[in-house]
Parts: C-alpha cells; sequence; structure tokens
C-alpha cells in the first residue's frame, strides 16, 4: 500500500495519473505484471518512446518498477506495480502529542558485528574495501549515507530527551532499509529482528535488496550492481504492542515492557542472525541515498505525569 499523510504529499502521484493513458497503463499492468515496454505499446498503438515517456513519469512517482529480463530477442523491459493500493488523508489529523524528534545518520553507531557482503559509504566515496568489516570501524563512518553487511547486527544509540516528571508512551522510528544480495535481487527475503536495550521486538521480513533502477536520490557515480534504494519502514512501540508501519504487529512487546524513564539509556538494534530462516542481509540507506534522503528518524512521544493524573481522574 502507498500512503501519504496530506494530500501535498502526493502530488507528484497526481500528476503522474493525469492523463488517461498513464491510468490505462497502470490497469493494464495490475492486471498481468509480466507485460514489456513492447506490448503495452502494441497495445495501446503508441511508439516505444511515448511509452517509455509514460512509463518514467509512473517511475519516478513510485508507482511502478522496471525490471530487465532476458526474451528471445534480446533483454526485455517488464512493468510491474509497486503497490496494491493507494491511501491518501484527506484531512490529515494535527498531531497533538508531545514529543521530541531526532535524526540519527546512519554512520552512528555504537556497536556492531557483522559478516560479508557488506561495505559503507558517504555521498562521495566508499570507505576503504567492499566485503571488509574493519573499513566500518574508520572515523570517515561518520559521513556514511548508506551500510550493508550479510548478517550479524549494528547498534544506535537513541537521545533520550525524557526529564523528571515526563512519561514516554510511543516510540517511532523510520529509516530506509532491504535485504543484502551480492550485486542485487529484488526477490531476496531478509528476516530483520529489532531490539531496543536488549530486548526483542519482533521481526520484518525484507522483500528483496532493490537494485533494478537508480534510487531518487543515490549519487549519479554509485555503482549499478550495488544496493540502490529500498523501503521507507516505521517501527512503531506503544501501549498495543510492536508494529510496522501502524497496521502490521511484530509482537507483543509494549512501551512499558521497555521500562524506560529519564534516567535511561535507548540502544536500537537491527540484526540478520546468520541461523535465521531468511539470512538475506540488510542494507541501511541515509542521506544521499535511497529514495527518502533520511536518516533514521525517531520521535519520541510522551506526556506530563499531572496530564497522565488528570485522565485517569
Amino acid at each position: 500500500m502507498l500512503y501519504f499523510k496530506s494530500l501535498e504529499e502526493a502530488e507528484e502521484v497526481f500528476k503522474a495519473l493525469s492523463t488517461p493513458m498513464r491510468l490505462k497503463i497502470m490497469e493494464m499492468i495490475n492486471e498481468d505484471d509480466e507485460l514489456s515496454m513492447n506490448d503495452l505499446a502494441e497495445a495501446l498503438k503508441l511508439t516505444n518512446s511515448a511509452i517509455s515517456m509514460h512509463v518514467s513519469k509512473l517511475e519516478s512517482a513510485g508507482l511502478v518498477k522496471v525490471k530487465t529480463k532476458a526474451g528471445k530477442r534480446g533483454n526485455m523491459k517488464i512493468i510491474q506495480p509497486m503497490h496494491d493500493r493507494l491511501m491518501i488523508d484527506l484531512m490529515p489529523a494535527k498531531e497533538v502529542r508531545k514529543f521530541y524528534q531526532d535524526d540519527i545518520r546512519v554512520g552512528y553507531y555504537t556497536n556492531y558485528k557483522i559478516a560479508p557482503t557488506c561495505g559503507i559509504s558517504t555521498g562521495n566515496y566508499i570507505i576503504g574495501a567492499l566485503d571488509d568489516p574493519r573499513y566500518f570501524n574508520f572515523p570517515d563512518r561518520f559521513n556514511a549515507g548508506i551500510l550493508w553487511f550479510g548478517s550479524g547486527f549494528i547498534e544506535y544509540n537513541i537521545p533520550n530527551h525524557l526529564i523528571a516528571g515526563q512519561t514516554l508512551t510511543e516510540l517511532q522510528i523510520s529509516f530506509e532499509i532491504c535485504s543484502e544480495y551480492p550485486e542485487y535481487n529484488d526477490d531476496y527475503p531478509s528476516d530483520i529482528y529489532f531490539s531496543i536495550n536488549g530486548k526483542p521486538l519482533g521481526m520484518w521480513v525484507s522483500p528483496g535488496d532493490y537494485g533494478d533502477r537508480k534510487g531518487y536520490v543515490t549519487p549519479q557515480w554509485w555503482p549499478e550492481l550495488l544496493n540502490q534504494y529500498g523501503l521507507l519502514k516505521t517501527l512503531i512501540i506503544n501501549s498495543e504492542g510492536t508494529y510496522i508501519d501502524g497496521s502490521n504487529q511484530i509482537s507483543e512487546v509494549t512501551i512499558e515492557d521497555l521500562a524506560i524513564d529519564y534516567t535511561s539509556t535507548i540502544t536500537l538494534r537491527f540484526e540478520v542472525p546468520k541461523e535465521t530462516a531468511n539470512c538475506g542481509g540488510f542494507t541501511l540507506f541515509g542521506e544521499e541515498f535511497g529514495d527518502h534522503n533520511q536518516a533514521i528518524r525517531v520521535k519520541t512521544f510522551y506526556v506530563e505525569n499531572n496530564e497522565q493524573v488528570n485522565k485517569e481522574s
């Protein structure tokens, strides 16, 4: 599902779907996700260049992906839908809750133990050599915009802004991630586990490692065979449990189970254990890479203790 919190966020999608021809293309590829550029051109009686232009608009809006597949007469470009549903909040709710927000760059990890394939890069150059974990300890890492590994874990300290008299009610942690394949493979599942302060929160299965096109903000110099973009996911821990993207509950661990107060450290771990069923690696995209140009974004929601007392009374 493609979800937008406001009409403004969905502007690019509206533009991409503003012509009947693109609506027809979306209708056709949702009925048959193995149609090629040539198939569409023939069915719609358009030139290949016209079809390419329409598909490019849909791809830029995140509505379709283009896969290269071997055919009888060379490679074919297959057009496939990215989402099965589109949801837009026409009257988005204003956030009235109190929260602190932090953006943590992907290179600001505090601990790691990883195995190849692996790598780490700034927006200008790959740090050291590929598949050598030593380079994760080089000082250049603080400028990193992407990192990846085949198995293992990486940890980040989340700033704790709480003061005495404030109670944590929810954590929202947003990041762009995918699997890790030696080159890329969009059908390569990986079990990615999350934990805070050593308490397991659950697991989400990444569908693959995406490289069929350039990430929207990935640098032009970035090698085509390396990871290009991921999926933007939001880990949510509240009084109801732990969720991915608000609707997919991954465990019954609640914010109260974490027992975090104003004196606590908060350590977030991403992990792909070697012994898990789908050991498909982990890629984390930050600023200057992927589709979203975003670091690890953390929202820490809280209430003042006197407000909580008033609500209960």
